[in-house]
C-alpha cells in the first residue's frame, strides 16, 4: 500500500483528536478520569485541569503546524518526550497501569507519525 499525504493528514487529525479527548476528560471529568487511570484521587484537582488544558494546546498545535507547514515537529517532540517521561517514570516508581499504557501509546504514535511523514516526504521528492 502506498502511503499518501491524505493518510498522513488523517493520522495527524486522529492523534490531535486523541489529545482533545484526553484533555476533555482531564478538564471536565477529572475525578472519573483519574480513578479510571488507576490513581487513588484527584487532589489537588487544579493540576489535573492544567494537564487537560495542556492537551488542548498540544492538539491545536499539532493541527496548526501541519496545516501551515506540513511538518510534524511539535507532535514528534511531544510524543517522544511523553514516551520517555512515562516509561522512565514507571521504571523509577510504582505507577498505575495507565502510565505504562500511555507511554507505549505515545511512543507508537511518535514512531508511526515519523515513518508516515518520512514515506510521504520521499514520495513527494521523487
Amino acid at each position: 500500500m502506498r502511503i499518501t499525504s491524505t493518510h498522513e493528514r488523517i493520522l495527524i487529525i486522529l492523534i490531535a483528536l486523541h489529545s482533545f479527548i484526553v484533555g476533555g476528560m482531564l478538564m471536565f471529568a477529572a475525578e472519573w478520569a483519574v480513578n479510571f487511570a488507576g490513581w487513588a484521587g484527584a487532589d489537588p484537582i487544579f493540576f489535573i485541569w492544567q494537564a487537560g488544558a495542556f492537551h488542548f494546546v498540544l492538539a491545536a498545535g499539532y493541527l496548526m503546524e501541519y496545516r501551515r507547514s506540513g511538518t510534524v515537529t511539535l507532535l514528534l517532540i511531544a510524543k517522544t518526550t511523553a514516551f520517555v517521561f512515562l516509561i522512565g517514570g514507571s521504571l523509577l516508581a510504582a505507577t498505575p497501569w495507565s502510565v505504562w499504557f500511555s507511554g507505549v501509546a505515545d511512543g507508537a504514535m511518535a514512531l508511526v507519525t515519523f515513518l508516515v511523514h518520512r514515506a510521504v516526504a520521499k514520495q513527494q521528492a521523487g
